[in-house]
């Protein structure tokens, strides 16, 4: 025969704590039943206090938990170890893809920039002869703009100018700041402009 107690005269029938009552109807080891809210268990007739001291009894079900803690700790490691391969597959295939992008996005890059050194090569060879055409006018062009000292000193000496002269002339022009004459201090270099000197005559 069974009888309905409640979970407290269930520990104290069977020498448990509440703890380890509870313990077993989560186990399935005691049947059990709700009514209004509390919790009641089924003891046989013939059950008896057992005959261990309660204070080792009670330390039971403590290890039980903590075999359930370990237990449930095992299986979030598990969990997590499972997670991390995942994660590091996940990552691994998507280096692999983002790499294979850049080897195209590259390859895209190189073909272009091949397409634009033709490019450059084509227009360069059409339009050398012009811009050497034109270098040359610029050169002829400076040379028709200036004269050299020598061109200067020989014009002078026609003119019956010394060396001497011709140094104080010089001298006095740059003093001056005539604009046909151009001095570089820092170079040492004179140009002298291809224009009208008869004043110095």
């Amino acid at each position: 025969m069974e009888r309905l107690v409640t979970t407290s005269q269930a520990a104290e029938i069977l020498g448990l704590s509440l703890q380890g009552v509870h313990y077993r109807i989560r186990k399935n080891q005691l049947k059990s039943i709700k009514k209004s809210g509390k919790t009641y268990v089924y003891i046989d007739e013939n059950s008896q206090i057992q005959s261990e001291p309660k204070v080792e009894l009670k330390q039971m079900p403590y290890t039980e938990v903590v075999k359930e803690i370990v237990k449930a700790k095992d299986e979030q490691i598990d969990l997590l170890k499972k997670s991390i391969k995942w994660m590091r597959k996940q990552y691994g295939s998507e280096i692999s893809r983002l790499e294979k992008n850049q080897k195209k996005i590259i390859g895209v890059f190189n073909r272009e920039i091949e397409l634009l050194q033709s490019a450059f090569n084509e227009m360069r060879s059409i339009y050398k002869p012009q811009i050497e055409n034109m270098q040359k006018e610029k050169k002829e062009e400076e040379k028709e703009k200036f004269i050299s000292l020598q061109e200067f000193t020989l014009y002078l000496k026609r003119h019956q100018k010394s060396e001497k002269d011709i140094k104080l002339i010089i001298l006095k022009a740059i003093q001056k700041r005539d604009r046909r004459f151009i001095y570089n201090k820092k170079d040492k270099k004179l140009l002298i402009l291809n224009e009208d000197f008869s004043d110095f005559i």
